[in-house]
């Protein structure tokens, strides 16, 4: 079978203050790494032709000219808020099959409030929030303290930290702070004490499965940090030749607590029409009840163990290679579109 592969390719670190917002270090933390494409490709090689097009040269003409049987998606996009949809919207024009979730999914994901007030709506639990747009701002009843980030970001992008505020002037400070980094704006959402989680989903329908839960340490962070995963624990911190040991996997949990997490992220995914995986976060209450704060239906997957990429993780938990992993989401989208 003659597979594509699109993707966004990191382009190097553009010189401090020169960059445009679009291209800096920190907005292409979700764009992904030589050696994270060339991964995948050789995983999907072992089985196919792979055709790799990298999304930001002129990936309609290249798709239209190719027209591969199916295409495995990992390309996050370049700009705005509907950027994860971009490919797959070009993809379903071409009337072209692809892996993972469709384009309104992903931008619903992607904007946070939109996916947490879907969530609400079904009654599944996640942290109350509101929107602010920059200027003035009450609390509005949230109580303190309260996470700030920017509306349309994944990877940990926009939130440091000091994103976590005990006071309004801090808040007011990091509300303006998001509107004027990122150019969007703020989701400022009620900081839960519990511990926090992402849960790997693998497949569809009634066939969705959840690997292994990964649980996130805040204890191996630098003295005096606050517990949250920021971009300085994920991009700075964290480094291949230094691993934090910051992920327990599988996660040291109760099985009420166990099985509870499942069910919401079960449900989430299904409520939210994910496709073929998702990784989903999730932390618990003072009372150790699980919320869901977001779901990423465009997971990372740094290939190396030493990367501490999460849903990589859970897979070898399960007991897959990374090949497996990477062939099971293709195989998940072939039986979706009935590709044999």
């Amino acid at each position: 079978m003659r597979v594509g592969l699109t993707y966004n390719l990191k382009r190097g670190e553009p010189e401090e203050g020169q960059e445009p917002p679009s291209t800096s270090r920190e907005a292409q933390a979700e764009w992904d790494e030589q050696e994270t494409v060339d991964a995948v490709h050789a995983a999907l090689a072992e089985r196919h032709e792979v055709i790799p097009i990298d999304a930001a040269d002129d990936a309609f003409n290249a798709l239209r000219e190719s027209r591969p049987d199916i295409v495995f998606n990992m390309a996050e996009g370049t700009f705005g808020p509907c950027r994860e949809g971009h490919i797959p919207s070009i993809l379903e024009y071409l009337n072209i099959p692809y892996t993972a979730s469709d384009p309104l999914t992903l931008n619903i994901c992607l904007d946070k409030s939109r996916a947490k007030e879907i969530l609400a709506y079904h009654s599944l639990p996640t942290p109350r929030f509101r929107v602010v747009a920059g200027g003035d701002f009450s609390s509005n009843g949230l109580r303190y303290p309260l996470l700030v980030k920017p509306l349309f970001e994944g990877s940990s992008i926009g939130i440091r930290n000091d994103s976590l505020v005990q006071t309004y002037q801090q808040l007011l400070a990091r509300v303006e702070w998001v509107s004027e980094r990122f150019r969007q704006p703020a989701l400022v959402e009620e900081f839960l004490p519990g511990r926090e989680f992402t849960v790997a989903i693998l497949g569809n329908g009634e066939g969705a499965r959840v690997l292994p839960i990964v649980e996130i340490r805040f204890d191996s962070l630098p003295a005096g940090m606050n517990p949250i995963y920021s971009y300085e624990a994920k991009w700075i911190w964290d480094q291949s030749s230094h691993p934090l040991q910051i992920f327990d996997c599988p996660a040291r949990i109760d099985g009420q607590t166990r099985a509870e997490m499942e069910r919401l992220c079960l449900h989430a995914y299904r409520i939210l029409r994910c496709r073929d995986w998702c990784r989903i976060d999730v932390r618990l209450d003072a009372a150790g009840c699980p919320h869901i704060l977001e779901l990423n239906p465009l997971p990372g997957i740094l290939p190396r163990p030493e990367d501490n990429s999460c849903f990589p993780k859970a897979a070898r938990a399960a007991g897959m290679s990374y090949s497996q992993l990477i062939h099971n989401v293709l195989d998940a989208a072939c039986m979706r579109y009935g590709i044999h």
